[in-house]
């Protein structure tokens, strides 16, 4: 069951970054903010997955990353749950638009780019967990450990005000484009792992 559970988490994950990647090629926001929930729902038992199978000497590393990733999901659903429901479905005054509404470059979306700061933490982490037994393996950890980069970009961009309102469209969707290639490997690489888990 707890190669399962690592594998089905893999399976989702590479499914909800696949539709987050198409929802934002279509300009369907909506879509890219259930799809970024089921991004974060399958994230936690894929980490979990990996700090399980960690060997004795990387426990740590693993229940570290499994803490990150709580702190990422919670931030995340809080977000997009935000923007299906408090915000799709009410009429907000102006000031309340600007702090919530994901596509004013507000106080939530500087939480979001908080929580994927805390992702790369927590992909750093599960990339000292992962050992070396084929050349996928070897594959996967330097791409786990590279994303933990990310966490610098993340957490410093919202206190430059880097990103506006008017900002234009494309290179948001760009920057999120070339994240869906990067992390897409990741779930592969991750489905991989937990088959070959014993």
């Amino acid at each position: 069951m707890n190669k399962k559970i690592g594998v089905y988490g893999s399976v989702v994950n590479f499914i909800a970054v696949i539709c987050f990647a198409m929802s934002m090629l279509f300009g369907f926001d909506y879509g890219s903010y259930f799809s970024s929930m089921f991004i974060a729902f399958s994230f936690v038992p894929m980490v979990c997955g990996y700090a399980y199978f960690a060997e004795k000497g990387a426990k740590l590393a693993g229940y570290v990353s499994v803490a990150f990733s709580a702190i990422y999901t919670a931030v995340i659903l809080l977000v997009y749950f935000a923007q299906l429901t408090t915000v799709r479905l009410n009429e907000l005054t102006q000031q309340a638009t600007i702090l919530l509404d994901f596509q004013q470059c507000g106080l939530l979306f500087n939480y979001d780019l908080l929580g994927y700061a805390v992702m790369s933490l927590a992909t750093f982490f599960i990339g000292l967990t992962v050992t070396l037994r084929t050349k996928a393996d070897r594959w996967l950890k330097y791409l786990l450990m590279i994303h933990g980069v990310f966490f610098i970009f993340c957490l410093i961009a919202p206190m430059l005000g880097l990103f506006k309102a008017d900002s234009p469209t494309w290179v948001g969707v760009a920057v999120l484009e070339f994240w869906c290639l990067y992390f897409c490997p990741i779930s592969i690489l991750s489905y991989l792992h937990f088959s070959n888990c014993k």
